[in-house]
């Protein structure tokens, strides 16, 4: 059926069913465009916003912000268009030992032609960084660096045709109060947990490039438009092995690559780590794990979700839990081992002594307390180590300590803890080791499940849809693709009230008719969907 043919129907419809009920029975209500006086003055009383500024009607700018709502509208209804995505280069994660802090990296491409970036992933921070027109930045060639074969890469933004600075009046520019001239670059610096460690340069959006982990898709990849630091100004650990290319912050700000990702339509608003035995991982966007994960609620801080926060209800070594080691802990890809709070730490601790059947020890060079001697033919039992959340479910720790090796193999080993000195804790990489960890932002729940890390773009492995069958949460209606645009707002509808509010006889006639109508609109706009799919395919 042809798309006026529909439209027409539907109108015939809806007029022949108005007249059978009665043009008396009808409702009305009151039309208010999204761009009329009357919101710029509900705005203004509501949130005081005084200095917006409206388009003028009909003109190129008012056009432009029509049609991004309809975009975002569109995005809406269609859902996100891909199931999983991951970098180009492939979904694996990798250590690189101590050179570069324990943590783990991948190769991800950005720009146009696309150049490839080594970069650390921390779901503690927010932004992506990589250096970029350097002033002080780690050094990139590969023979500062025992564990690599190639150079690393500095971002040049007028070497990429895509990219582009952010403006200080941009949403997304924290610190845009702090410019002489709304159009400049907008600054940005982000300081982290690590003593005098910290990143600082310009905001700049370019394209991530992504490869599809639903084989059924039409197009096996993906070119996402993020927004990035251009670092020209690294310090502390930054300097000394650190995320010498760059680090991805995977954190539930805005400005986050899974945000961006959402925010655009392309998946939902989840993201898996997986971290394996041998060293190994995977990361996957979009994943929200399988139905029979378990999972806790992330904690909100002052109101907000602005990291992963989780509550640990008690601390338990084999089936006997510690008394009063209740904790809340930020969940970390960025930080390579495990923190408590310094009353926890100390229980813990003394527990984990107390029970091990081993001779403590000391070994230079490495930060914990409590370490213990032990050979490579004899390795003491380690007792088993539990968190325990809410709802009755339970994390065992698979591998909480941290083995020493000597020039004939196996020395001694130590437990991978250390105090926090704050009030909150960090359950780091090591913790997860065996995990595959699901930060499902759209729920607000950290889920998890023992793996061995596989590739997840097998069909038969896809992640199933989560265990309540709930559908997603609606993908939001705002997206700011470039420096000066802004989102839109949906349109207002007012309701007319009646003249009386008792009710009458043509009262339930009425909502029937109102019934039967929607009914037909409802099959006619089925129609419609699918001759608009059939037509635009």
């Amino acid at each position: 059926m042809e798309i006026w043919k529909v439209g027409f129907v539907a109108m015939v419809l809806g007029l022949s069913i108005l007249v059978e009920c009665g043009v008396s029975d009808m409702y009305s209500s009151k039309l208010v465009h999204r761009f009329s006086d009357e919101v710029r003055k509900v705005r203004v009383s509501r949130n005081g916003e005084v200095g917006v500024v409206w388009p003028q009607h009909r003109s190129f700018e008012y056009y432009g912000k029509l049609m991004n709502s309809d975009l975002q509208r569109q995005k809406m209804k269609l859902g996100p268009q891909f199931q999983l995505l991951f970098p180009s280069q492939g979904s694996k994660t990798m250590p690189l030992g101590n050179d570069f802090g324990w943590l783990h990296y991948m190769w991800v491409d950005i720009g146009t032609p696309n150049v490839s970036f080594l970069v650390a992933l921390d779901a503690g921070s927010d932004l992506l960084w990589v250096p970029c027109e350097c002033v002080q930045c780690a050094p990139l060639s590969a023979s500062y660096y025992s564990s690599l074969d190639k150079d690393l890469n500095e971002y040049n933004p007028s070497g990429s045709s895509t990219s582009k600075f952010l403006s200080c009046s941009h949403q997304l520019c924290e610190l845009g109060s702090n410019c002489k001239n709304p159009k400049q670059p907008c600054p940005y610096t982000v300081n982290y947990v690590s003593e005098d460690t910290s990143t600082s340069g310009v905001l700049v959006e370019d394209i991530l490039h992504l490869a599809s982990g639903n084989r059924m898709a039409a197009n096996g990849s993906a070119r996402a438009p993020v927004t990035f630091g251009c670092g020209s100004k690294q310090t502390g650990g930054y300097l000394n092995g650190v995320a010498p290319d760059g680090l991805m912050g995977l954190g539930p700000g805005e400005i986050s690559v899974p945000s961006r990702l959402a925010k655009a339509g392309l998946v939902r608003n989840s993201f898996s780590l997986c971290f394996k035995e041998d060293d190994s991982g995977r990361i996957f966007f979009g994943d929200q794990g399988p139905a029979g994960q378990q999972t806790t609620s992330f904690l909100p801080s002052e109101g907000q979700f602005v990291t992963y926060v989780v509550g640990v209800e008690s601390c338990c070594f084999g089936s006997s839990c510690i008394e009063q080691t209740s904790f809340k802990a930020i969940v970390d890809s960025g930080s390579s081992f495990t923190f408590l709070p310094d009353q926890i730490y100390d229980r813990v601790v003394k527990e984990f002594d107390r029970k091990v059947n081993a001779t403590k020890a000391s070994f230079e060079g490495y930060p914990w307390q409590y370490c213990y001697k032990s050979s490579s033919e004899v390795l003491p039992k380690i007792p088993s180590f539990t968190l325990k959340f809410t709802a009755n479910s339970s994390f065992i720790v698979q591998d909480p300590v941290f083995m020493i090796y000597g020039s004939q193999g196996a020395v001694g080993f130590c437990l991978a803890v250390e105090p926090s000195g704050i009030e909150i804790g960090t359950i780091g990489q090591n913790f997860m080791t065996g995990y595959r960890m699901v930060f499902d932002r759209e729920n607000l729940k950290l889920g998890w499940s023992r793996s061995d890390c596989e590739d997840l773009t097998d069909n038969n492995k896809l992640p199933l849809a989560p265990a309540d069958g709930n559908s997603p949460n609606s993908l939001p209606a705002e997206q700011q693709n470039t420096p000066n645009s802004s989102g839109v707002a949906p349109a207002v509808a007012g309701k007319t009230p009646s003249n009386s509010a008792a009710p009458t006889s043509r009262g339930m006639p009425s909502k029937l008719c109102l019934t039967k109508l929607l009914f037909q609109l409802l099959l006619v706009s089925s129609n419609f969907r699918w001759s608009l799919n059939t037509f635009t395919l």
